[in-house]
């Protein structure tokens, strides 16, 4: 049986890194974590480009914006939505996912999701670098496989 799956040497690929500035402080070290993948596996510096939405709800449309372009072969999007004592969170977090798994299909372009959804602060640092690893990372490693597996299909 002929068997498809991707790797990680995406290395001549075109990516956006679309982060939030809502809650930066999470959202930088994720930024860095996927940095550090994405360079490591030999995406260059001049095929990174960074984007920064406001917050998580307006991370959509930015994002297929930037896949509406065809600039970039894949977008990792990194953000941080806390839950509060209201529920907001709620809305924040559900429509953002939606609407980052719509711009994927409706672009036919892979949209790795590091958007980090906690109930505290301390659930967050923990994935943006400390004891849960970091969610960006993780985020660019998927990319990059969906990247290679998507060259194949």
């Amino acid at each position: 049986m002929k068997t498809l799956e991707g790797d990680f040497t995406a290395s001549n690929a075109r990516i956006a890194v679309v982060a939030t500035r809502f809650n930066d402080y999470i959202v930088n070290a994720l930024v860095g974590g996927a940095e550090d993948v994405l360079r490591r596996h030999g995406v260059a510096d001049e095929a990174l480009t960074l984007i920064r939405a406001p917050g998580a709800w307006e991370m959509p449309l930015v994002v297929d914006r930037a896949a509406a372009s065809g600039q970039y072969d894949g977008i990792v999007a990194l953000g941080c939505v806390i839950r509060g004592g209201t529920p907001h969170f709620d809305y924040v977090a559900g429509e953002c996912a939606k609407g980052l798994g719509q711009v994927m299909q409706q672009r036919s372009l892979p949209v790795a999701f590091g958007v980090l959804t906690t109930d505290t602060i301390e659930q967050a640092i923990e994935r943006a670098g400390t004891k849960a690893g970091n969610k960006g990372a993780e985020a660019a490693m998927s990319l990059l496989e969906m990247i290679s597996l998507l060259r194949q299909l």
